[in-house]
């Protein structure tokens, strides 16, 4: 299985993001697109950049009721996406119909991947907020498991978690993970994290970095940093 360093591009203008791809004239890095970006410029954006040569990860962390989902998932099938997501707490019912609707007529379709639980999720905000009393790494391999029995193709989990979810549902299935900062650089609000390079040591298939890269001072240096860590 191909690893890949993933380039959260958490801006909040399409504008702002075209600007940071420019910088990389040598590399076209995978690009994650999440909510923020999406909901400020549309679907367009995501064409344009696929248009650029990049693979895109639409992180829209999809969680409703099966039919619902299972049509959002047609159209984001259409916008030639290489990876899309939900959240595995929508049960198994809503991961299986996901999965359906990202199908296309003539059976390919993007990877499809289950957020188990956020890397900004402590144990205690599980149990007070969430009311789940089952230690996290519980309930992340649990979530996982049920990603797996639905026919996704991986999860979204802490770097922390990745080699057990291996151990749990066999190696091909995939981990992408969040939560991955340089050894000397700030934690930020993330809880469960870990270096480029350890991520690479317990397992992860996909990491994928945000403010280490987009807000480095020389961005450029700093993905080719990653990749190098995580790569070897």
């Amino acid at each position: 299985m191909n690893r890949d360093v993933i380039i959260a591009c958490d801006f909040s203008s399409k504008q702002e993001t075209l600007a940071f791809l420019d910088r990389f004239s040598e590399e076209k890095p995978y690009v994650k697109i999440g909510m923020e970006l999406f909901y400020a410029a549309g679907p367009d954006i995501v064409r344009e950049i696929k248009a650029r040569g990049h693979k895109i990860f639409l992180d829209l962390k999809l969680h409703d009721i099966p039919n619902t989902v299972k049509k959002a998932m047609a159209v984001l099938s259409a916008l030639d996406v290489d990876m899309c997501n939900l959240h595995a707490g929508g049960t198994i019912a809503m991961m299986e119909a996901a999965r359906e609707g990202l199908t296309r007529p003539d059976g390919t379709r993007p990877l499809l991947i289950a957020v188990t639980q956020l890397t900004s999720t402590s144990q205690e905000r599980m149990e007070q907020d969430l009311m789940i009393p089952a230690p996290i790494d519980e309930v992340v391999m649990h979530y996982a498991e049920n990603a797996k029995k639905a026919g996704l193709d991986g999860v979204v989990c802490s770097p922390l978690e990745a080699g057990k979810v291996k151990k749990v549902c066999g190696q091909d299935f995939l981990t992408v993970t969040p939560g991955v900062r340089f050894a000397d650089g700030e934690v930020g609000d993330q809880v469960r994290v870990t270096t480029p390079a350890r991520a690479r040591e317990i397992g992860s298939d996909y990491i994928v970095v945000g403010r280490p890269i987009t807000q480095a001072a020389n961005p450029v240096a700093a993905y080719r940093r990653c990749v190098q860590e995580f790569l070897g």
